[in-house]
């Protein structure tokens, strides 16, 4: 039966090697760091461990045994592996590697991770970025990902939320030609008797009930019209069109009420909610990769642009 190796083990293992292919208990002591005394009991608890002597001692020098011979001619070669194999994890803090699996609702990717996804890349050559960008409501453990940037609103409450932009706020908004045919809304009741263009969230059954705040509270109103969609660009695209009326957040559709091809509508009962937020789980220890993603995210004025990303400390 196979004896299973402990860090005990590994310990006395590494120091047997030591003295054998040194065949010096004080120079072996020396190159692993401690005294020849601890070293001695390291080696005599493993021959205890494993039950036969391995090593020859006098007052003048050191041999193996032929069992020690033997076992070290084995043992040589996957402690060298092990140990190199922990240096390269060891390294890894210096220079991040990996994957880091994201989810972000659409508006947060456009606005927080394009924007950074070039000089990411030139930076952090070995990170590797799983992004996926839809507007479901997750949870970010159970589904595995590292990292996740959505609106306030919907944040878990066992995550680090760090806001990355300011308040947002949704408008209604229409094409001037709808508001010729159709009249302007007055109070956002008044939306029950518009063609609205509704919005869905994945996974979500019934189209998202239009939300406005009144006399210090929110309330709903549930809207209809001829179309349905899942992407907030597309229901303002329908909106220039004359389709009916859309409801995106503000800064999606600032230019184009600017330039006449939308009106704002509705204002006073409009008001700002918590706007995108990168989350992530409580961990005792980030990895590198996942660390410079968040610190790209939060600050792409401080990524570096000569590839060679430096690991910045934990927030």
């Amino acid at each position: 039966m196979e004896m299973p190796l402990s860090a005990s083990d590994y310990n006395q293992l590494r120091a047997f090697v030591a003295v054998g292919e040194l065949l010096s208990f004080s120079r072996a002591a020396e190159m692993l760091g401690v005294s020849p005394s601890a070293l001695s009991q390291m080696v005599r608890g493993f021959e205890g461990r494993v039950g036969v002597q391995l090593l020859l001692r006098t007052t003048r020098s050191v041999a193996l045994t032929e069992a020690g011979d033997m076992l070290l001619r084995r043992v040589r070669p996957a402690v060298s592996e092990l140990g190199s194999a922990l240096s390269q994890v060891r390294r890894t803090r210096d220079r991040p590697a990996g994957t880091v699996r994201v989810h972000a609702f659409r508006s947060a990717a456009e606005r927080y991770i394009a924007p950074v996804l070039g000089r990411f890349a030139a930076a952090y050559p070995d990170v590797v970025l799983d992004l996926t960008v839809d507007d479901a409501v997750v949870d970010v453990v159970a589904a595995g990902f590292d990292a996740s940037l959505r609106i306030g609103e919907v944040i878990e409450r066992d995550l680090i939320a760090v806001r990355l932009g300011p308040e947002l706020r949704q408008i209604a908004v229409a094409a001037p030609a709808y508001l010729e045919r159709n009249g302007t809304p007055e109070h956002p009741r008044d939306l029950v008797d518009h063609s609205c263009i509704r919005w869905r969230w994945p996974g979500r059954a019934l189209p998202y009930a239009w939300e406005f705040f009144e006399k210090g509270a929110w309330f709903e109103v549930t809207v209809d019209g001829p179309l349905i969609v899942n992407d907030k660009e597309m229901s303002i695209r329908a909106a220039v069109g004359g389709a009916g009326i859309a409801f995106p957040v503000e800064y999606m559709v600032q230019n184009l009420i600017a330039a006449g091809s939308l009106v704002a509508l509705l204002e006073p009962w409009s008001v700002p909610f918590p706007g995108h937020f990168l989350c992530y789980p409580q961990q005792r220890q980030m990895a590198p990769a996942l660390r410079v993603f968040i610190d790209a995210v939060r600050n792409p004025e401080g990524l570096p642009i000569d590839g060679k990303g430096a690991v910045s400390s934990q927030r």
